[in-house]
């Protein structure tokens, strides 16, 4: 028991250390989004190209576009999260009606 708890506590701190050491190492840096190293690409390479349509509804800041973002990995965490509880209760239920 005292060997699974300690094997627990070195795996979360090693997810600590993979999460923080790179943020402390980069302390200068900027962390764009994908989108726009995209566009800018293509501006390079195309500059005459024009997009085909515009965003109907455009955030009014980076805060906004950064909680919906969080708010969406919650959500999908969740439903994640309930599928699999869901199904192991149901095979857990079925092996105790087995027994």
């Amino acid at each position: 028991m005292k060997r699974s708890i300690l094997k627990n506590l070195l795996l979360a701190a090693l997810v600590v250390a993979l999460a923080v050491v790179p943020l402390m190492t980069l302390k200068h840096a900027e962390f764009g989004g994908a989108d726009g190293q995209a566009e800018e690409a293509i501006t390079q390479l195309h500059p005459e190209y024009k997009p085909w349509f515009a965003p109907f509804w455009e955030p009014p800041g980076g805060e906004v576009a950064s909680l919906l973002f969080a708010l969406q990995a919650a959500i999908g965490a969740g439903v994640l999260g309930y599928g699999l509880g869901f199904l192991r209760g149901k095979g857990e239920s079925a092996d105790a009606g087995q027994a």
